[in-house]
């Protein structure tokens, strides 16, 4: 583990801002995901190495798939940069139905041999260059022209893409990837009520309608998990050897992983935007966010050693696909028959697409805050909630867009009648970070109109914080993938924050 390019951080500090954070993140500069990725038919990836950086200061040497030198593809859904190695690899975007190639050029140290790319779930029409090796054709260390793979993606789904070459040290040392097959031909139905695009006219950033061909997976807004483990003791041993004339002999079992991953990064950097600079090598977050009412469509891979039980609080995920096969009803085939999980399980190899819902439907109190006396409306739709459907219409711009009506009026606090007590807003606030309110939106009328609870503002300042959401943490069930090399918190834990609906969820910051 190389300590050269060791971060300069107080690592008291940085623990105790992430304590903080987990309770205060609603910032007034916000990080948001979506699925970034490269798009087209030809893609050319280069097998590097590098250093992946941790929260508690350790740089620790990788491996990983980046753009070869001189390919710049196209981007989806906004700009970015394709490093020549990162981890995961370049979420790779095509359509159902296309034939695209990716070629290969191994880039590792010589020591560490001939590298391949595997596709699972993809149909692998011809290869070309490289040498044959046991599962598929492998690129030779230093060879200029590598192997290259035709494909054809038959269906649509998520899929993974990792090393076919001595998979328990490659994957390990982060060769793996995804791939985002959109649906060839969406339903026509899908243009959902509750999508920036829609409410605001703001852009949409959803790769497609739909997940699939099917017209119960529409969605509003995506975002891709990527789950994986790090044990320092076999990168240690790789770059150890890396400078050597091998062949490597890294001892990978027993397995001891001390860092928990979410897109390359553990907690809480995963929240810091994507392509951020001080991550060079580790350009995908993990921060979804959402408005009520969005179907939010969550795509997770499990691309390390370990089954990862993943807890998505708020609500349940309704599962839509693994391995890009849709669950169907066994009754009626034009049905859904996905269940919802409280807790989804993640298997190495294995990819999952579902459906994250919340509303704020039956909490018994009023999320917007909303008080006798005051000029707000909530007309129930049929559904029950204050839409465009309504007897009296909402507008788009309404504060309150898909609010739960039996809920309109009700007091939070007990000592009005409520479901709840709320705390201190003093004990869960970070200076003037946070609105340090439960409710969506500001400024909070409990408060007198300050957006900051009763904390005192600065002589002449105004704090008006737009996004003023409530925080869900998602996290891994398993209590050691959320530390940092056995510190808390950290690893495999984000935050999903639920937004009001007038606040744009701009996916570029």
């Amino acid at each position: 583990m190389s300590q050269t390019n060791t971060k300069k951080r107080n690592v008291a500090t940085r623990f105790l801002r992430v304590a903080v954070v987990a309770v205060a993140l609603l910032l007034a500069v916000t990080a948001h995901a979506a699925v970034p990725g490269i798009t087209g038919t030809s893609f050319s990836l280069t097998a590097q190495a590098s250093y992946l950086s941790q929260p508690d200061g350790v740089n620790v040497y990788s491996w990983g798939y980046g753009c070869a030198s001189g390919h710049t593809p196209a981007f989806l859904p906004f700009p970015g940069n394709c490093p020549t190695m990162q981890v995961p690899g370049p979420t790779v975007i095509v359509t159902e139905g296309s034939t695209f190639t990716v070629t290969l050029i191994n880039g590792l140290p010589a020591a560490a041999g001939h590298t391949s790319i595997l596709f699972p779930g993809l149909q692998l029409i011809s290869t070309s260059g490289g040498t044959a090796g046991l599962m598929t054709q492998e690129a030779a260390p230093g060879d200029p022209v590598g192997v290259t793979y035709t494909l054809k993606a038959t269906t649509p789904g998520t899929r993974a893409y990792y090393s076919g070459t001595q998979p328990d040290l490659q994957i390990e040392m982060g060769l793996y990837g995804a791939v985002v097959v959109l649906p060839a031909h969406p339903p026509t139905n899908c243009a959902a009520f509750g999508s920036d695009t829609q409410l605001l006219g703001k852009t949409d950033y959803r790769l497609a309608p739909s997940a699939y061909d099917h017209p119960s997976t529409c969605y509003d807004r995506e975002y891709l998990f990527q789950f994986a483990e790090i044990d320092p003791r076999i990168h240690r041993q790789a770059e150890a050897q890396a400078s050597g004339s091998g062949p490597m002999k890294i001892v990978t079992e027993p397995y001891h992983p001390n860092y928990f991953l979410i897109n390359g990064r553990s907690m809480p950097d995963d929240m810091d935007p994507d392509y951020v600079p001080m991550y060079p090598h580790q350009p995908y977050n993990g921060n979804p966010h959402m408005h009520p009412g969005d179907l939010v469509l969550i795509r997770v891979l499990g691309q390390g050693h370990w089954q990862h039980p993943f807890h998505e609080h708020g609500a349940h995920v309704r599962i839509l696909a693994r391995d890009g096969n849709l669950i169907l009803s066994q009754t009626d085939p034009t049905k859904l028959g996905g269940r919802m999980e409280f807790t989804t399980d993640t298997t190495p190899g294995q990819a999952f697409d579902g459906i994250f819902y919340w509303s704020g439907k039956g909490l018994n109190w009023d999320i917007y805050n909303h008080v006798p006396g005051d000029s707000s409306v909530c007309s129930p739709d049929q559904n029950g909630y204050y839409t465009v459907n309504s007897p009296s219409p909402a507008p788009l711009s309404a504060p309150n867009y898909y609010e739960w009506c039996a809920d309109h009026l009700k007091p939070l606090d007990t000592a009005n009648g409520g479901a709840a007590t709320p705390p201190d807003p003093l004990v869960v606030t970070n200076g003037l970070w946070y609105a340090g309110n439960p409710y969506l939106g500001l400024p909070s009328r409990t408060a007198g109109g300050n957006p900051v609870g009763p904390t005192p503002l600065a002589p002449g300042a105004s704090v008006q914080n737009p996004e003023g959401g409530i925080a869900f943490m998602w996290h891994s069930h398993n209590e050691r993938e959320i530390t940092t090399n056995d510190v808390f918190p950290g690893g495999m834990l984000m935050m999903m924050l639920v937004d009001p609906p007038v606040f744009f969820i701009d996916e570029t910051l």
